[in-house]
């Protein structure tokens, strides 16, 4: 009975363990039948979908874009990589309990670096992105349990933590600080990364040097870095992004190529110069707009061109490549060229006297003035080189008539022999006619020349030379006859090595015969020494050049002036050649006292800063009544120089760190008074020191200081004792 019921049991387990044994066999077989659906029948489809979830295809590697360089290899332009900083607050490694013991740290820390908002702004922001994931959770999950497709809108996935964009060193510290120290999937910290075009010395050179597009891959907009945009924007890499353990990793398919950078011939000191003298005159002409040029005479570089345009009342920005795009009638600066055609064709000499009377010419219907022919006087006959001096429009209207009245194609034909109507190509991007010369002939097919055409266009009338062209005449005058083509583009690097170096163009070799050169250079002088530019005289220096005022044609008719003066310094040893132009201004229009003074700043502030080899020695009877002027700035530095000078100073109110000086005329001696700058939290006044104490003092405060000009701080644009804002940037103007 037994041994039944134990074969019984047995041939049940059989039975059982044959079932089991099947049925494992029919799921082996589905396995086996599944994997190869898989592999063979779905396998293309499957692979392409892993590849699309793991492996994001041809995604483009932005390359560097190339640096724009001052001469001595100061940074105009260069690219940074800059970060906007944000939170997900729907990542799944955040969790509440956590995010809630680090964000009152992590507030605290957040404003001491970016100080903007404080902790309590801070908290709030993380505080409610975290109560906004909350409530669109709760929202998906409802719509889930109703069986609704209803889409949520997610904001909490992208909230803005930090409002400006930071640098990389700034983001590293930031991945320090309590909570964000974490891995991002835990904080939920991301940053969004964009390439931003920086200009390290601000709106210097704005306009000649360019900007970008908001959007980076679209290039240049303007200037240089329009000009230059495809050699400057590089060659896009190809990389691919794989998902790794969750994480998506960059690969490298193809190294982007940075691109070349652009070494200018512009030099930041002069560039500073000529744009605060420009500026300042157009705000006391209140003028329409105004341009600066200076180039090296010998080599043609241009070291500065300052373009400004008025953009509200009293305030001018660089705006239109005026150098380039004043396409009006030069006016008076042009009588050189028509001086030095008539004396190289021996039409006059400098000494041949020509009748003025009361300072009016008629010739065919048309009376030609000079500028002062209201005064009645009858000056009865004037030299051609007093007429150039006092730039009287009879005298050279008369001149270029006795030479060329019976052949005026001979005088326009030797116009454009010197090069003045010469095609060339700039360094700028321009539009239709800009920076072209347009001088006509008398036979001209759509603007033929009228009976009276030949004088007015002697004196800067019925013709249209940018200022550029005037500069480059000048130029050549001062380059003792040879005339080269003002140029902006030194070279062409990569990588630090010149790949490309550019040097002027020549014009003409030779203007005219050195006597006639000899004799323009020296009415040119006189023009300064005896003339209309006498406001242009230095002491330091001799200068020559010539002065220009033109009606501005409009409508028709005529509406404002533009002033002009252009000329070279030193005149017996040219280094510099300078055109300064003004646009309506208000007021008497003068060549000499409006864009002259502008000239002479910019030529004295160049002369003392590079051209002096030795110092000024003082008359030797005043040497003992001369005293030293001294800035304010630190006690302690200030005593050692007077100490080494031996010059006598009296301490008032006691000793303290930072001193302010005055002189007290009566004991001829120096006074240094105690000069609470700053108190905690404040912005310091720094008015009258030297650039380094209000650097120091500024920097030392938590200030980023933009500097400009040289001497001592005469304007700083963040109030003296308003609320300090650690990380702000303040300007402070020197003279």
């Amino acid at each position: 009975m037994a041994e039944k019921s134990e074969s019984k049991m047995k041939n049940v387990a059989v039975s059982r363990y044959g079932w089991l044994v099947l049925l494992l066999s029919f799921v082996f077989i589905a396995v086996i039948v599944n994997i190869f659906k898989i592999k063979y029948v779905e396998g293309a489809a499957w692979r392409e979908l892993g590849r699309k979830e793991t492996v994001k295809k041809d995604r483009e590697v932005r390359p560097n874009r190339g640096n724009i360089y001052a001469d001595d290899g100061r940074l105009l332009a260069t690219s940074e990589p800059l970060y906007g900083v944000y939170m997900d607050f729907m990542s799944e490694g955040i969790k509440e309990d956590t995010l809630m013991k680090y964000v009152t740290p992590l507030s605290q820390a957040l404003a001491k670096k970016f100080p903007d908002r404080n902790a309590t702004q801070y908290k709030k922001v993380i505080l409610d992105g975290w109560a906004l994931s909350r409530r669109e959770l709760a929202e998906i999950a409802k719509n889930k349990a109703n069986g609704s497709d209803k889409k949520v809108r997610i904001r909490s996935r992208y909230v803005r933590i930090v409002r400006p964009d930071i640098n990389y060193v700034e983001l590293k510290e930031l991945r320090t600080f309590p909570f964000f120290d974490q891995r991002s999937n835990r904080s939920g910290l991301f940053t969004e990364e964009k390439t931003m075009r920086k200009k390290p010395f601000g709106r210097l050179a704005g306009r000649t040097v360019g900007s970008i597009y908001k959007d980076i891959d679209q290039g240049g907009s303007s200037g240089i870095e329009l000009k230059y945009d495809s050699l400057l924007k590089g060659v896009p890499g190809l990389k691919t992004r794989q998902r790794i353990q969750g994480k998506w990793i960059d690969v490298i398919l193809e190294e982007p190529t940075d691109g070349y950078d652009v070494k200018t011939t512009l030099n930041v000191d002069i560039q500073d110069l000529a744009e605060k003298a420009l500026y300042d005159k157009l705000v006391e002409t209140k003028a329409e707009s105004g341009v600066a040029i200076i180039m090296e005479v010998e080599t043609g570089e241009i070291k500065a061109m300052t373009n400004l345009d008025r953009v509200s009342e009293g305030v001018y920005a660089e705006g239109k490549p005026n150098a380039f795009s004043y396409m009006s009638e030069p006016g008076s600066t042009f009588k050189t060229v028509s001086l030095m055609v008539a004396l190289e064709d021996g039409v006059v000499t400098p000494n041949d006297s020509v009748y003025v009377g009361n300072g009016l010419f008629q010739y065919k219907g048309r009376v030609v003035r000079d500028h002062d022919w209201r005064k009645g006087q009858n000056r009865g006959y004037a030299t051609i080189a007093r007429g150039m001096y006092s730039s009287l429009n009879t005298v050279i209207a008369q001149m270029i008539l006795k030479g060329y009245e019976n052949d005026p194609k001979k005088y326009v034909q030797r116009i454009h022999d010197l090069g003045l109507t010469k095609k060339l190509e700039w360094d700028v991007p321009l539009e239709g006619r800009e920076g072209t010369s347009y001088i006509r002939f008398p036979d001209d097919k759509y603007n033929p020349f009228s009976k009276t055409t030949l004088p007015w266009m002697s004196f800067g009338y019925e013709t249209q030379v940018p200022p550029i062209y005037m500069l480059m005449f000048y130029n050549g005058i001062a380059n003792n006859g040879k005339m080269i083509k003002p140029f902006l583009t030194k070279a062409i690097m990569k990588d630090g090595k010149i790949e490309e170096e550019f040097e002027a163009e020549v014009v003409n070799p030779m203007l005219s015969s050195e006597k006639t050169l000899h004799e323009v250079r020296e009415i040119l002088r006189g023009v300064v020494t005896d003339g209309t530019g006498k406001a242009v005289n230095s002491e330091l220096f001799p200068i020559a050049g010539k002065t220009g005022t033109a009606m501005i044609a409009a409508r028709g008719g005529y509406e404002g002036y533009f002033v002009s003066f252009c000329g070279y310094f030193p005149s017996d040893n040219p280094k510099y050649t300078c055109f300064v132009g003004i646009r309506r201004p208000v007021g008497s229009p003068s060549g000499g006292l409006m864009p002259g003074a502008v000239f002479k700043r910019i030529a004295e502030g160049i002369y003392m800063r590079n051209l002096v080899a030795t110092p000024i020695k003082p008359v030797a009877d005043t040497i003992n009544s001369l005293i030293p002027v001294v800035k304010n700035g630190s006690l302690k530095n200030t005593e050692i120089v007077l100490d080494e000078l031996d010059q006598d100073f009296t301490l008032a109110g006691g000793k303290a760190d930072w001193i302010k000086t005055r002189l007290d005329t009566l004991s001829n001696a120096i006074v240094l008074e105690a000069n609470n700058v700053s108190s905690e939290g404040l912005v310091p006044n720094v008015i009258g020191m030297g650039a380094r104490d209000a650097i120091f003092l500024l920097e030392n405060q938590g200030l980023k200081v933009r500097l400009v000009g040289a001497g001592k701080v005469r304007k700083q644009s963040l109030t003296a004792g308003s609320r300090l804002v650690k990380g702000s940037t303040i300007t402070i103007e020197l003279n």
